[in-house]
């Protein structure tokens, strides 16, 4: 029979594993999987990398003032429409001194990773850490932030959905998961929109908001008559005064969240067309100025119409001066509509950057070895898939917590981001400090009042916001950063421990004189099979089933079945009346290897199913019993899983299949472990024993050349071979009679199946016994034959030979007599 080939592009799967549930429906959902190949670079223009990478900065532009004017006006009252021009103007002195100083990192440090990179390099990774619990816990609040603001800002222009905020922000995190899950990514044309919008459409709002008031035509909004909007002060306090000073402190801490995202640039330097410094300061200069016109802009109708944040978070102080700066004539709704969608947009857009952002930072904390190494995998579409799920569930669960509420969630933010920003500046004073290249003296004192500055910003955040929420992230700090060290310090140990172990010359591999294998068994299954069969192909000089009797009757129930299945291996009963099957294994294990060239092997069956299911149905003996006898001197532990309810499945459609039987072929008499009555699991037992009869019957009935072995003779256990022709199989000969060269036929039962090097070739050695005797089959260029596996009984026929006193067979043909048990 001449082999077709196949056609080309067609991938042979037979023989594979079927997809599994959880990895289908994976398929489905995100798509199919990308290889290696596909992990590409887009490197960006200006343009482009300008409304890609700055969303996250100038979004916040969206919801800063009004947080200002939250802290002043239950206490200053309408002065607080005056006060927050002053307090704009400190807060762009601040911007202006941050954008200076990441001004300094895009030269330097053209690595992604922004201020962790920077504080890693001149502190050290240990102090580094602190700067990435900053970063981490910035992205996480990022996401509730630009969320909660994205859907006020829909709400502002849609009020009935604003009882429903909460609900809509968990949607669009959730969509927002997904999508990274499928691998969107943030350098498409696409995600440069909404920044271009956003800030054209408040830029078109400030210059028409400011033509109107030179006009005299800008109406301003009555505080006192509006409802539902935050309780105004008297205004009475001295400027002066504590409570006065501490209100500013307040109102300034609250504005600093406009700050937040400036960094993102710094995070993306290597993606710019070089040369990538330059080009990332000229972009990282005109985002701090869109967002510094944008603060002031709306900070300065803010003063100008009056606009009075509401307690419930709508309308927003922006969306109140769109409507007073537009009108309401129809092109004037029309642009209050698109100033509106522009916010929500870039606010969702600004919020999905931490999708992007996060799961790269805790890959380079991950690398260092301070996060865990499971953070470092790629998933399905080549995304930090689990980074990307965990900081979903983080900031679900911090929505949830705070009601999508904007405010709520302001003191969580600016502590995290300020810490960056002051690292980042303290890290490159250092670094011009320490290279002093030519005019390092004014970049070190631009750096390094920016960490001052950013350094006072987030001890008055951690005074004036403590009792709002500040503490949380103080306790954050004080928990993750010594458990990140603490991490650290155990992979370095591991690591330290392997340096030594690698450096020193390999020792000898032991060689003991006895090797024993125990199987422990708890009932009698598949499971209990697939473990017997992996102690046999370890070859120990011993092999010894144990059950521990804590049910007497149980045990007599196995017992039973034991012996009418005839495995071939002794079971062993041992006695545990207090239950403690741990204490009973280990000194099971203890009292064998007093002898010290004796060597133990625990093979411990599992039954495995679904993660969830696997859980509700197992107590983990096994791995507690693995772990003392591991801790043994010279012993060892072996968990064999075997995934019961795929086996089954699997088993039962080869049954079906095989159905009807030949005719002329009797049915193969399959014993089985235990009647079918008692136990429907060992029906499958029944089906597992017959699994390979057919597989061999290819070889044995077909009369088909196996590769790399002589055309096998029709063998036949009956009467014909399906065409109507009939050969009677050679008489058998005991194994024991076979002394000197000739033909024979032997068969026996599989004792040891080896596969031996030989001359750059390969030598399946498979040894058979019958109570007279062993002999050896060599298959030349065979590393495995169906059927042939140890407990079988087949037949073997072809011309014998003596090496060593013992009779070998090279190549002969083949006949399962009966397979192996179980699978």
């Amino acid at each position: 029979m001449v082999a077709m080939p196949k056609p080309a592009g067609v991938l042979e799967r037979r023989g594979s594993q079927p997809d599994g549930v959880w990895y289908t429906a994976k398929r489905r959902l995100l798509g199919p999987p990308l290889v290696n190949e596909q992990l590409g670079e887009q490197r960006l223009s200006k343009p482009l990398a300008l409304g890609v990478l700055s969303p996250d900065g100038i979004s916040s532009s969206a919801y800063g003032t009004e947080e200002i004017l939250i802290a002043l006006l239950p206490l200053a009252g309408l002065a607080a429409f005056t006060l927050i021009l002053p307090m704009t103007l400190v807060i762009l002195l601040v911007m202006t001194l941050v954008v200076l100083s990441y001004r300094e990192v895009v030269m330097v440090y053209i690595r992604p990773g922004g201020s962790y990179v920077v504080a890693r390099e001149n502190f050290g990774p240990r102090i580094a850490q602190i700067c990435a619990v900053a970063l981490l816990i910035d992205y996480v609040v990022t996401v509730a932030v630009q969320i909660a603001a994205g859907t006020a800002a829909v709400a502002s222009a849609f009020p009935a959905i604003g009882p429903y905020k909460l609900e809509i922000c968990v949607g669009v995190v959730l969509v927002m998961c997904y999508g990274n899950l499928r691998g969107i990514k943030e350098a498409g044309r696409a995600f440069a929109i909404p920044t271009y919008l956003f800030a054209g459409s408040v830029i078109l709002m400030i210059v028409v908001g400011l033509i109107r008031e030179a006009m005299g035509n800008l109406q301003a909004y009555d505080p006192q008559t509006l409802h539902g909007t935050y309780q105004l002060g008297s205004g009475t306090a001295g400027i002066i005064s504590f409570v006065m000073i501490f209100t500013l402190l307040r109102a300034f801490a609250n504005g600093g969240a406009s700050l937040t995202g400036i960094e993102a640039v710094s995070d993306a330097v290597g993606a710019f067309h070089p040369p990538e410094g330059v080009n990332a300061r000229r972009v990282l200069i005109t985002e701090g100025l869109i967002l510094g016109t944008l603060v002031a802009g709306i900070s300065w109708l803010a003063h100008a119409t009056h606009a009075t944040p509401y307690v419930a978070g709508y309308p927003t102080v922006l969306a109140q001066e769109a409507q007073k700066v537009f009108g309401h004539t129809f092109i004037g709704q029309s642009l209050f509509l698109l100033v509106q969608a522009a916010t929500m947009l870039i606010l969702y857009t600004g919020g999905n950057t931490s999708f992007n952002g996060f799961p790269f930072l805790t890959s380079y904390v991950a690398g260092d070895s301070f996060l865990p190494r499971w953070l470092l995998k790629r998933g399905h579409r080549l995304v930090f898939s689990n980074a990307i799920i965990l900081l979903t569930i983080v900031s679900v669960a911090l929505l949830v917590i705070k009601d999508a509420d904007v405010n709520s969630l302001v003191p969580l933010y600016a502590i995290g981001v300020f810490t960056a920003f002051s690292m980042a500046g303290f890290g490159m004073a250092k670094y011009h400090h320490t290279h002093r290249a030519q005019g390092w003296r004014h970049r070190f004192a631009i750096n390094f009042s920016a960490g001052v500055l950013t350094a006072i910003v987030v001890v008055i955040f951690a005074v004036v916001k403590f009792t709002e929420g500040a503490w949380v992230v103080l306790v954050l700090f004080a928990v993750l950063v010594p458990a990140l060290i603490r991490l650290n310090a155990e992979y370095r140990a591991e690591a330290e421990v392997l340096d030594t172990v690698s450096g020193e010359q390999p020792r000898p591999a032991p060689h003991y004189s006895r090797r024993v294998v125990f199987v422990f068994v708890d009932s009698f299954d598949l499971a209990t099979l697939a473990a017997l069969r992996y102690a046999r192909s370890l070859r120990p000089t011993t092999i010894r089933a144990v059950h521990f009797v804590i049910d007497n009757v149980r045990a007599e129930r196995l017992r039973e079945k034991w012996t009418r299945a005839d495995r071939g291996v002794a079971l062993d009963f041992i006695d545990c009346p207090d239950r403690r099957l741990t204490k009973a294994a280990t000194e099971l294990a203890e009292r064998e290897v007093q002898d010290p060239g004796t060597h133990v092997t625990v093979i411990l069956p599992r039954r495995s199913y679904s993660p969830l299911l696997g859980r509700l149905l197992h107590d983990r003996t096994a791995d507690k019993i693995a772990a003392a006898v591991s801790r043994i001197p010279r012993s060892a532990a072996t968990i064999v899983p075997y995934d019961v309810p795929s086996r089954v499945a699997v088993l039962q459609a080869r049954q079906a299949a095989a159905k009807p039987a030949r005719p002329g072929k009797p049915a193969v008499a399959v014993p089985t472990a235990e009647p079918a009555e008692t136990d429907a699991e060992q029906a499958a037992t029944a089906q597992a024993l017959a699994r390979e009869a057919d597989i061999a019957a290819r070889h044995t009935l077909s009369g088909e050349a196996v590769p790399g072995q002589p055309r096998a003779p029709r063998w036949h256990r009956g009467s014909g071979d399906g065409q109507g022709a009939s050969v009677t199989a050679p008489s058998v000969s005991p194994i024991g009679s076979v002394t000197s060269p000739g033909k024979v036929t032997v068969e026996g039962r599989v004792r040891v199946v080896e596969i031996r090097p030989v001359e750059r070739n390969s030598v399946l050695a498979v040894e058979i016994s019958d109570p007279t005797g062993s002999l050896t089959a060599m298959f030349y260029g065979r590393s495995h034959i169906p059927g042939l596996v140890c407990g079988a009984r087949v037949r073997f026929n072809g011309s014998a030979g003596i090496r060593g006193g013992q009779p070998v067979m090279i190549n002969p043909a083949y006949e399962l007599l009966f397979p192996s048990g179980g699978e």
